[in-house]
């Protein structure tokens, strides 16, 4: 059907070589569109995902979680990091904490710990294998929605390239097609203005 409305504007008298060339393009953006879009999507959410998913089984590997007893009520005299989020800064305090190692005994770190807590609460802290407090490891939701973000923003990104091409084509077209009627006009329009005198 669209081939013979092609072949149909091409033998018309006013339809141009660039008329031709913008409808085909036209045709082949939204074929891509259809194919690439969809497929840089998915592949690079999969790509993503299991980046990801590699990258928190190493820090579920190398993080360990222990129960630890609040010692002092929690003091904000060290400043937050810049790691930490801004509900973490407003609702985390510092403070000193104790809790048994089964190889090392009974040790006591510096700590973040909620503003609210107090000598004696249990709270747990995330260990790095250096005995080092650590962030939580990345969970499966963070995981998925890096990995679907990251295919949203491929998918978006093919579709603005392909769309910016066929604009850039269609500037292209209508440019020369202008220059294609200026000149005709230039041949037939002095024809036409001395007819009427």
């Amino acid at each position: 059907m669209r081939t013979r409305v092609l072949s149909r504007r091409r033998r018309g008298p006013l339809c141009r070589r660039s008329d031709v060339v913008e409808a085909w393009t036209a045709v082949a953006v939204a074929v891509l569109l259809c194919l690439t879009v969809p497929s840089a999507g998915v592949l690079t959410t999969r790509w993503a995902y299991e980046d990801a998913r590699a990258a928190a089984d190493q820090q579920r590997a190398e993080r360990h979680r222990v129960r630890a007893e609040v010692l002092e009520r929690p003091s904000r005299a060290r400043p937050p990091s810049e790691a930490e989020s801004g509900s973490e800064r407003r609702r985390a305090s510092r403070a000193a904490v104790r809790w048994t190692d089964p190889d090392e005994g009974t040790r006591t770190a510096l700590v973040r710990v909620p503003a609210h807590a107090r000598p004696g609460d249990p709270v747990h802290v995330w260990l790095d294998s250096r005995g080092r407090e650590v962030l939580p490891p990345v969970d499966d939701a963070s995981v998925w929605q890096y990995g679907v973000g990251m295919g949203t923003l491929a998918g978006g990104s093919t579709a603005a390239v392909l769309l910016l091409a066929h604009r850039a084509v269609r500037r292209v077209a209508l440019r020369r097609r202008l220059g294609e009627w200026e000149r005709d006009w230039a041949r037939t329009g002095p024809l036409w203005t001395h007819r009427g005198v």
